[in-house]
């Protein structure tokens, strides 16, 4: 039994690296399509048929691409996708200013109670001292 894992240790090797390949590529693909769906009327039409034609390009060797078309697939569309992250990014950081410094919760930052803390209206910031006793023990 030891012999035959031996034997196709290098079989296995290749065959996980596909597989890993394969999960990264539908993990790129599943995030670029929730990210068109969101912000892709921020694209002009033709980075955005770049993107469409690279995720379709992908989809189709998916399934059956060896590592390396897989590997290539997800690098082409990684690079087309990168336009869409430059311009929600862009549009986040022009926005920014125009919300008055507010956190990305809507919330400027430190207003307001922490996220599952009650609002405490009367609390004081005091100064004390610690009296010890000199009664013996």
């Amino acid at each position: 039994m030891v012999k035959d894992a031996e034997a196709h240790a290098d079989e296995d090797k290749r065959l996980l690296e596909t597989v890993q390949a394969r999960n990264q590529a539908d993990q790129l693909l599943h995030s670029v399509k929730k990210s068109l769906a969101e912000h892709g009327d921020k694209l002009d039409a033709a980075e955005r048929a770049k993107i469409d034609e690279a995720a379709k390009d992908l989809e189709a060797v998916l399934k059956e691409g060896d590592k390396a078309t897989l590997e290539a697939k997800t690098e082409t569309l990684a690079t087309a996708a990168q336009k869409l992250g430059e311009k929600v990014y862009a549009e986040q950081a022009a926005q920014a200013p125009a919300g008055g410094g507010a956190a990305p919760g809507g919330e400027a930052p430190g207003a307001g109670p922490a996220k599952g803390g009650k609002d405490d209206g009367n609390v004081v910031d005091a100064e004390y001292t610690e009296v010890k006793d000199k009664k013996p023990a």
